[in-house]
């Protein structure tokens, strides 16, 4: 029987090959929503190296597509987390840096995509001196159950008011910052 005769039917390679692709990728869909954000790397390195390796007949190919789509998955991810901190941080340095000593104000973050949006309350503790810049030591609220406060320092630069401390951070947005 020459090439292309019967076409695409399911003989050699089974029916799941005539399926479209969304049955294929359905269960896959469930997993990640089930597993949650911190799986979507791996579960993105293992489909595409499943893939590259099937697609290819070579196991090394596949482990190596797969390890890379890991590693390009996880930057891409932990890019996006930083972005969404820095845009948040933003918002509350240039409310903060507003205010008078001792001023209070609400803020407010709207993402892009509107998950994790997050609102509350800044007050502006008092005056750093600071040769190189003016800078202010703050406390701010995130708004939620329990509301928690955190204390950071903000500094006025060529570009307005910006976030100033790292470590205060930690406990608010974790290692992302």
């Amino acid at each position: 029987m020459a090439l292309g005769q019967r076409r695409a039917r399911d003989g050699a390679v089974g029916r799941v090959a005539v399926r479209g692709p969304t049955a294929r990728l359905l269960p896959i869909l469930l997993l990640t929503l089930l597993a949650g954000c911190n799986t979507i790397p791996q579960i993105a390195g293992v489909v595409s190296g499943a893939a590259a390796g099937g697609g290819t007949g070579s196991p090394a190919v596949g482990f190596a597509v797969g390890i890379g789509v890991a590693t390009a998955t996880s930057a891409a991810e932990r890019w996006y987390g930083r972005s969404r901190q820095h845009a948040e941080q933003q918002v509350i340095a240039d409310v903060a840096g507003a205010l008078p000593v001792g001023g209070r104000a609400p803020w407010r973050i709207r993402h892009i995509v509107p998950i994790g949006d997050e609102h509350g309350e800044i007050s502006v503790l008092g005056e750093i001196v600071n040769p190189l810049a003016p800078c202010c030591a703050i406390a701010f609220s995130v708004a939620d159950d329990s509301p928690r406060w955190y204390l950071a320092d903000i500094c006025r630069r060529a570009r307005g008011w910006q976030w100033a401390s790292a470590e205060p951070a930690v406990p608010r947005w974790g290692y992302l910052q």
